[in-house]
């Protein structure tokens, strides 16, 4: 099976990597990265829109085209390739506006009596001035199109509030802020039904105890103690199955959740797997990835099962200096090689071959990505392998994980 992953990241690697081990496949990147030239074939590319990735996965006569990023997906990539007659997994545009559009997927909730945050949809910033009377504090404004992560903002007084509506732009969502804990809730879908993956959990916030603002994701891990068996069924049938039933849905479904006492509410659907999620998620799936997403594509799930390791893993991001503000690119990256060597698996998200080398080319560098018998000694493997690399200005957060830990009494680890 000839399959193309679309995308240049961290989850595009993981991607590749874990489909290259399926027997038979023969995988290829557009545009890749240079993890991703190391299990895949990278194929140039003239530009980024839904035609080019197209050309690409006609000059390399692929069977399956698979979709990292959202981006593609909101401007109808899936759609193209369908017309075209070519197998490709992810939702086609109507229903990508589950991510595209903040607005969209709250009232899409609200229709569909799926759980989430109480509410106020605005055209433009008066109207959310104007609106901000109706919410307590902490309220969370969200800017309404894709904003890689970033675009939200929990202000913690009016002045915040106020300072986010005006960097945020016009169309915006504010919402009754959540207490419990947040969780990623990711379910391969075929537009009937739905196979859900291991839970995991992301760390947004740029520093150490959730400190400074929103980033792509500054590391994730997974552990199958972070949901009991009746929560997952309670989020299959309230949240993930009325959606795949109410859109047809097809790729990979995304529901950032948070754990309140009324039960699981959805924060924010994605239409595509998580970044850094997918790479502990991976790093423990023990069956093939290759034939379960071409059953998806025949609406032929139900016939699939995943297979996974019960040790927890965790992937923990470099970053480059000044990352989710401004930063420079083109450091030299050096210790990648030192890392692999203690069994980690160093995913890469921003990098390039430079005159002199591997270097740096984005605001998140690499995913370290370990697993281990507990969740300590996965944390503790992943920190012993970030410290072998180096590149100026690298920052890294040190307590991916660590909430778990305490929840699980495993006691402390040294990072």
């Amino acid at each position: 099976m000839r399959i193309l992953v679309i995308g240049s990241g961290g989850r595009e690697h993981a991607l590749a990597w874990k489909l290259a081990h399926s027997p038979g496949a023969e995988v290829y990147a557009a545009p890749g990265n240079p993890g991703t030239a190391q299990v895949a074939v990278n194929l140039p590319l003239a530009g980024a829109t839904p035609k080019h990735y197209l050309e690409a996965a006609r000059a390399a006569a692929v069977d399956l085209t698979v979709v990292g990023p959202e981006a593609p997906l909101v401007e109808g990539i899936v759609d193209l390739f369908r017309a075209e007659g070519l197998r490709i997994f992810g939702p086609p545009a109507a229903a990508a506006a589950l991510e595209g559009s903040k607005l969209y997927a709250k009232r899409f909730f609200e229709r569909h009596g799926i759980p989430t945050a109480r509410f106020q949809a605005c055209e433009n910033a008066a109207e959310a001035i104007a609106a901000l009377s109706r919410f307590h504090y902490p309220v969370v404004v969200k800017a309404d199109g894709l904003a890689a992560g970033k675009g939200v903002v929990i202000a913690q007084d009016e002045s915040e509030a106020r300072a986010a509506i005006t960097s945020l732009g016009n169309r915006l969502v504010l919402e009754e802020f959540l207490q419990g804990e947040e969780l990623s809730f990711i379910a391969i879908c075929d537009g009937v039904t739905a196979l859900p993956l291991e839970p995991s959990q992301d760390h947004k916030r740029v520093f150490d105890n959730d400190q400074g603002p929103n980033t792509g994701g500054m590391g994730a891990y997974s552990d199958s103690r972070l949901l009991s068996a009746l929560q997952r069924d309670q989020i299959l049938e309230t949240i993930i199955l009325p959606t795949v039933r109410a859109t047809r849905f097809t790729g990979f479904l995304y529901a950032g959740l948070m754990m309140t006492g009324d039960g699981p509410k959805v924060l924010e659907f994605n239409v595509r797997s998580g970044d850094p999620e997918t790479q502990p998620l991976l790093h423990r799936l023990q069956s093939g990835l290759a034939e379960v997403l071409w059953a998806a594509t025949e609406q032929n799930l139900h016939s699939q099962r995943l297979d996974w390791s019960p040790e927890p893993s965790v992937c923990v991001v470099l970053a480059s200096g000044g990352y989710p503000g401004a930063y420079q690119t083109g450091a030299p990256i050096s210790g990648i090689a030192e890392a692999e060597t203690t069994g980690a698996m160093v995913f890469h998200a921003g990098t390039r071959q430079g005159p002199a080398g591997l270097e740096t080319a984005g605001g998140r560098v690499l995913g370290v990505t370990c697993s281990g018998p507990t969740l300590a000694a996965a944390i503790d493997h992943a920190y012993a392998a970030v410290r072998c690399i180096h590149f100026r200005g690298a920052h890294y957060r040190t307590d991916i994980g660590r909430r778990g830990l305490s929840r699980y009494n495993e006691g402390s680890v040294g990072t």
